[in-house]
């Protein structure tokens, strides 16, 4: 090694036990840069310095480092191959109903305790959803250019009608299901059976009627970040199990404050006619333990909030979980129909992870649906390298109903290929219902918005993304703020120049917009759900992809 290598390899280890990154060094620099590409001088923020001395408790940026399956892994499990569709009867002639026959190897997969299924090259009609329930199953296709799925029928044709359980007209099939759905078996058939009972269910990790659980132990008060708890009994509690955090709220909605960053504009709220918000309460968070010494429990992902006594915090049970399972290597196309009105969606919609923890969808495509891919009360889990692409969907990407920790990176939403109809609406990359702690990193959206659709979702990240800004946000007014706080919004490039929900320093309490190129309002223009000082930070406005590091999400990979 030269001694200028030398001196470089040391800069950079230097660099990163200071709090900056690889990445930051190499942009400011221009090492492994090609001569002849042009340098673009990177300017490292105030923000990242402050963060990496206290990255657990920043009061803007949340530490997302250990999101998606196995806090974050480059390389996802691969399971020995157990079982081809082809052998139980699927036929890749674009004519024969196939779904029976996959769903038969999926289950075979599952009765023999996991392994991978494989798709061949070729076109598959499905005439029924395919439901991956047991964990450590992966359906692979050859690719998504190479491994079709042909979807002819919708959700409410399949399964049936799915109203609201907040009322009116609104189909829940424009927030829920898929047409490959990724379940346990035991908690898909409990939605499905109370779907048709037209008792609408709620779709978390505590059951229908969310009282589905057993309390495991009391956990002493703690504070965001700590990674190791006191219990009062640790006797239920061993390593390697899944258990859930449960804090309930009080009466004078201290969790929600807490949420919202604390001070005086939280506590100035008024809380209490935002139903659909407080029936999101108590905040369920999925997590694995480590260790058990003692009382004293380990975590596998540092606490995302405080623990106070006023909100009972308890370790629960919750209904088994899906794990180990994913979907790899495939496209899946709906048969092309006319997009739905608003939120009468029929449920052409794609891959949906439900009860899921430390799964994963890699190399998928879905086309001409509803909704694209959704996170629904899943934790821990990865979508990478997917698109969205056809018609136009509702929902291209939606996370919801306390989803926590999940990474959806490298991905696609393509440009609709018919005009839209004035009575749809295109969100985006949605979170809402209490979702925490989420990225969505290295994003090419040609169309949509940073949908944050109430009910007060927190510590999201959205990073290294550029998008053509032509959606528009939802959320009923009951479901409370847009965000609470440790939002963050980092080099995000937008090619329309549309403020909506890109430059949120007057929108969210406590929260970071960092690299952002000059945009400017348009017609949907929101008001701060909290008054006062928002304690929101901006930093590099007007910029366009000179913020080092680039990718926040990498960065604290790195840390």
């Amino acid at each position: 090694m030269s001694t200028s290598d030398k001196n470089t390899a040391h800069l950079t280890r230097r660099t990163l036990l200071g709090g900056a990154t690889a990445v930051a060094l190499a942009a400011t620099t221009g090492v492994g840069t090609a001569r002849a590409t042009p340098v673009v001088k990177g300017q490292v923020p105030a923000i990242w310095r402050e963060f990496t001395r206290t990255p657990f408790t920043h009061p803007q940026i949340p530490y997302i480092g250990r999101a998606g399956a196995h806090a974050g892994a480059r390389r996802l499990p691969r399971h020995r191959v157990v079982a081809d569709v082809t052998d139980y009867g699927a036929v890749a002639d674009g004519v024969t109903d196939s779904a029976p026959a996959i769903n038969r190897a999926i289950a075979a997969a599952g009765r023999a305790g996991g392994g991978t299924v494989t798709i061949p090259p070729g076109t598959f009609r499905i005439d029924d959803l395919i439901r991956i329930g047991h964990s450590n199953v992966v359906l692979r296709g050859a690719g998504s250019a190479r491994t079709k799925l042909y979807a002819t029928k919708n959700l409410t044709e399949l399964i049936g009608v799915y109203g609201s359980r907040y009322g009116g007209d609104k189909s829940s099939w424009s927030w829920a299901g898929g047409l490959i759905w990724l379940a346990p078996e035991a908690r898909w058939n409990s939605l499905v059976t109370a779907i048709k009972a037209k008792a609408w269910p709620f779709e978390g990790w505590t059951g229908n009627k969310r009282d589905e659980w057993t309390p495991l132990t009391a956990v002493e008060p703690a504070r965001q970040g700590a990674s190791t708890v006191k219990v009062a009994d640790p006797s239920h509690l061993r390593p390697g199990a899944l258990v859930l955090l449960r804090l309930a709220d009080d009466a004078d909605h201290t969790l929600l404050e807490h949420m919202s960053g604390g001070g005086p504009g939280p506590e100035a709220y008024f809380w209490d006619d935002k139903t659909k918000l407080t029936s999101y309460v108590p905040y369920e968070w999925p997590v694995r333990i480590t260790r058990v010494h003692g009382r004293r429990v380990t975590l596998e992902r540092p606490l995302p909030l405080d623990i106070r006594p006023e909100w009972t915090p308890q370790l629960v049970t919750h209904v088994k979980e899906l794990t180990g399972s994913g979907v790899e290597g495939l496209t899946l196309e709906a048969v092309e129909t006319v997009q739905s009105p608003h939120l009468l969606d029929k449920g052409y919609n794609g891959v949906v992870l439900q009860c899921a923890y430390d799964c994963w969808v890699d190399d998928v495509t879905v086309r001409h649906v509803d909704n694209g891919f959704g996170l629904v009360a899943a934790s821990a889990c990865t979508l990478r390298g997917t698109t969205v692409a056809g018609r136009g969907s509702h929902h291209p990407y939606f996370c919801r109903e306390g989803a926590h920790d999940n990474l959806i990176e490298d991905f696609t939403i393509e440009q609709r290929t018919v005009p839209a109809r004035p009575d749809t609406q295109l969100h985006g990359i949605n979170v809402e219902g209490l979702s925490s702690y989420n990225v969505w990193s290295r994003g090419d959206m040609r169309m949509g918005t940073f949908d944050s659709h109430r009910g007060l979702p927190f510590a999201n990240v959205r990073t290294d993304i550029t998008v053509n800004n032509n959606g528009r946000h939802g959320g009923d007014a009951i479901a409370g703020p847009l965000f609470g706080a440790r939002f963050t919004h980092w080099n995000v490039r937008v090619t329309n120049g549309r403020a909506g929900l890109m430059k949120i320093d007057g929108l969210a309490p406590y929260s970071a917009t960092v690299g952002l190129n000059e945009v400017t309002e348009f017609d949907q223009i929101d008001v701060p759900d909290f008054t006062g000082d928002l304690h929101a930070r901006l930093e590099l406005y007007g910029t366009t992809d000179v913020v080092r590091p680039r990718n926040l999400y990498e960065a604290q990979r790195e840390l």
